[in-house]
């Protein structure tokens, strides 16, 4: 039977590996974004490139579409590596937790299997004396 420390443990174990899912899909988000705005900087400056009407029109406004593309893509890239470490955070501190919780069971098994020596030793005594 597990004991209050074993269920709050276990508890906590859950609750670390959501927010580590949690951290794991804002950090695809953050790639995701990432890679969709440099993308888009890569076909306005391929547009840029080519040469269009539109683009000997108006080349600051398409340059400024690619700047904040690019700086888009570098916010999202950081936001990734900042969601990467709480992701290793998360992760760390759940295996802590994953090892206590382990710990906290084998010390409960010895215990019950002590208790289950000396409640033996104790029927022999009585019945052999």
């Amino acid at each position: 039977m597990p004991t209050p420390r074993q269920k709050r443990l276990q508890k906590l174990v859950l609750v670390m590996q959501r927010l580590k899912d949690f951290h794991q899909a804002q950090h695809a988000a953050h790639m995701a974004d990432a890679a969709v705005a440099q993308e888009e900087a890569k076909a306005i400056t391929e547009t840029l490139d080519a040469g269009t009407d539109m683009t000997a029109l108006f080349p600051e406004l398409y340059h400024r579409r690619v700047a904040n593309a690019l700086e888009r893509s570098r916010a999202s890239a950081e936001r990734a590596r900042q969601e990467a470490e709480r992701l290793l955070q998360a992760d760390a501190r759940g295996n802590a937790l994953a090892r206590a919780y382990r710990e906290a069971s084998d010390l409960s098994e010895r215990n019950a299997a002590d208790k289950e020596r000396l409640e033996f030793i104790e029927r022999r005594k009585t019945s052999g004396a």
